[in-house]
């Protein structure tokens, strides 16, 4: 969820909060709160409450009679879907994303794998409804309607190994391909030989081959950094 639905602390934390992750306030930085406060034209309490969000994200320390310590970046909760959106808004962007994609690609096909194992019916059915989806919708410059497909496929293979760990990172890796739809690191159209092997994905997961699911899936993600180092270099 944006933080611009959530109000006037919503609206600080939609600049304060890319402005750390980008680095305009180092580490070690002591942010006021009075200071920002009156910045952004907001009262003390609003402001407090967008502080306590960014201490929720491990951006910064809030200590009385000190102020509001920016912490080095190896301490951010770099899992949070709003800390990885304002990463990939910044100039990092493409550090984040071949980051990211490392991380999918190391968890992705073992999940594809359990999930091979593991998978409802109904789960199955959900994989290989969104596998058609991204079919239907991969020509014709489609790219945010092929998105919501792609999402929702790769939130099933998470959810369906049957490990909670890896159906945790479902909002990680939505956060990616939305950054990467989102900053054009996406050809116009998607790659046709990506689409096809979400398919065989989904039938190997259906026909319960967990080998082959694990091994399809981790050419996704062997493409997904290929076209990192052409479109993000």
């Amino acid at each position: 969820m944006s933080t611009s639905g959530r109000g006037l602390h919503g609206r600080v934390l939609d600049t304060l909060g890319p402005e750390i992750t980008a680095g305009v306030y180092p580490a070690g930085s002591v942010l006021l709160t009075d200071e920002l406060a009156q910045r952004f034209d907001v009262s003390r309490s609003v402001m407090r409450e967008a502080v306590r969000v960014l201490e929720s994200m491990h951006l910064v320390a809030s200590r009385r009679r000190v102020g509001v310590t920016v912490l080095p970046s190896a301490e951010w909760n770099v899992y949070d879907p709003q800390v990885i959106r304002w990463r990939l808004a910044g100039a990092d962007r493409p550090r984040q994303l071949r980051s990211l994609t490392v991380l999918r690609s190391a968890v992705e096909p073992v999940a594809a794998g359990l999930a091979a194992r593991h998978a409802t019916a109904e789960q199955c059915a959900a994989l290989t409804e969104c596998a058609l989806g991204m079919v239907a919708t991969s020509r014709g410059h489609r790219l945010e309607e092929y998105l919501v497909h792609d999402m929702a496929f790769h939130r099933v293979i998470l959810t369906a190994s049957g490990n909670e760990m890896f159906a945790r990172l479902g909002d990680v890796v939505a956060e990616v391909l939305t950054g990467r739809t989102q900053h054009e690191v996406m050809f116009p159209d998607p790659d046709p030989a990506a689409v096809t092997l979400h398919v065989q994905v989904a039938e190997a997961v259906r026909e319960g081959d967990a080998a082959r699911a694990e091994a399809l899936t981790r050419e996704i993600t062997v493409g997904a950094l290929q076209e990192l180092d052409i479109l993000a270099p």
